[in-house]
């Protein structure tokens, strides 16, 4: 028999990532774009499986290797929303260390300190889920 728990989990704490991740957008920018919904999700579920692996990583290193994640695929987003389907979703190319103007230094340092509660607050979540 197929056991759902583990996928029906995922689902929550795709959908908790991707609200908390707009809402966030919105406060800081004052708006936000449906694919940041998708984004949001796929990096907190990431975040929230770090200590599922079979050995333990030390909370600052779950925070770098979120911080490369979240970039990562801010990089890889941003190539495909914003430069090839131009929906012009964010702009780093007036930020100093900009890549292609889809990712920043700036932006990476604040992802490495997001991380922090994202990682806690997946943490308590799957707890949680998992009573």
């Amino acid at each position: 028999m197929l056991n759902l728990n583990p996928l029906r989990n995922y689902l929550i704490l795709f959908l908790i990532g991707g609200i908390i991740y707009v809402l966030i957008e919105i406060a800081y920018r004052g708006y936000s774009h449906i694919s940041m919904f998708i984004v949001g999700g796929i990096c907190f579920v990431f975040m929230s499986s770090l200590n599922e692996l079979p050995f333990k990583i030390p909370l600052i290193l779950q925070m770098f290797i979120s911080c490369l994640f979240i970039t990562g695929i801010e990089l890889i987003s941003g190539v495909i929303l914003n430069i090839f389907l131009h929906l012009n979703v964010w702009d780093y190319s007036l930020n100093k260390f900009n890549f292609l103007g889809q990712i920043c230094l700036k932006a990476s340092i604040s992802w490495f300190f997001l991380s922090l509660p994202g990682i806690y607050m997946g943490n308590f979540l799957k707890s949680i889920l998992a009573q």
